[in-house]
């Protein structure tokens, strides 16, 4: 009897995938869940229900979320750190390098943005609800919270469907690396790119990310101009 493929490297690899796309579908499903039906929803009713939705409700959904979320980066840099480790200072010569650079780069801001920003102003709306319900008084930080939380949630909308399309790209979509290429003509663009849009989630304002048709039409158009000046520039 051979080895266990399981128990091998590539067998870990595998392991780490699938937990990886488990917990990539629980975080993006539950992205989707908030910004495409919660919110409307919560638009469709009195300040009770909304109440009884951000104490009851939006504690266990968030949950889930931000966990998905732990468990999707954690996997994801651990198998980073293994490919990148056997491609050495070859990485970003190459099309996988190149593509899971923007991808990884997109999650871990998508990350940090659900445990540096979403959740934090949450907690504060969560405390707010929940003193309300219990005949206490409203937090007035609250209000404000609000809009933070939203616009860092609308922004991880913009970057997902980027995320998937280069994430899938890197093992299933070729790129044409010439000799002597140096990875800094497309990476340096493409990290200004998304880091600008990063800075307006911190800083901007919604904008076309008012609105679910805004932010779909806005994360399809960001998708085309990565992967534009992906090809232009490699």
């Amino acid at each position: 009897m051979g080895s266990v493929a399981l128990f091998t490297q590539e067998g870990l690899i595998m392991v780490l995938r699938w937990i990886h796309f488990m917990a990539g579908v629980t975080w993006i499903g539950m992205l989707y869940y908030f910004n495409f039906i919660q919110g409307a929803f919560l638009t469709e009713v009195d300040a009770n229900v909304k109440n009884n939705v951000f104490a009851k409700l939006a504690p266990k959904a968030l949950w889930w979320f931000r966990w998905g979320a732990m468990v999707t980066f954690l996997s994801g840099i651990t198998m980073l750190a293994i490919t990148g480790k056997e491609l050495g200072g070859d990485f970003l010569k190459t099309s996988y390098g190149i593509y899971i650079y923007t991808g990884s780069l997109l999650g871990t801001i998508m990350f940090l943005n659900v445990w540096l920003v979403i959740w934090p102003n949450q907690k504060v709306i969560i405390a707010s609800a929940t003193s309300v319900l219990s005949g206490g008084a409203a937090d007035p930080a609250a209000a404000a919270c609000g809009p933070k939380a939203l616009l860092a949630s609308r922004t991880n909308v913009l970057f997902s469907l980027a995320l998937l399309f280069f994430m899938g790209s890197a093992r299933h979509l070729g790129l044409e690396i010439p000799e002597e290429f140096n990875p800094m003509k497309v990476i340096l663009p493409i990290t200004l790119i998304i880091g600008a849009l990063e800075f307006n989630a911190l800083k901007g304002k919604l904008g076309p990310l008012t609105t679910v048709k805004g932010v779909i039409h806005c994360a399809l158009a960001l998708t085309v101009v990565l992967y534009a000046a992906i090809e232009f520039l490699a």
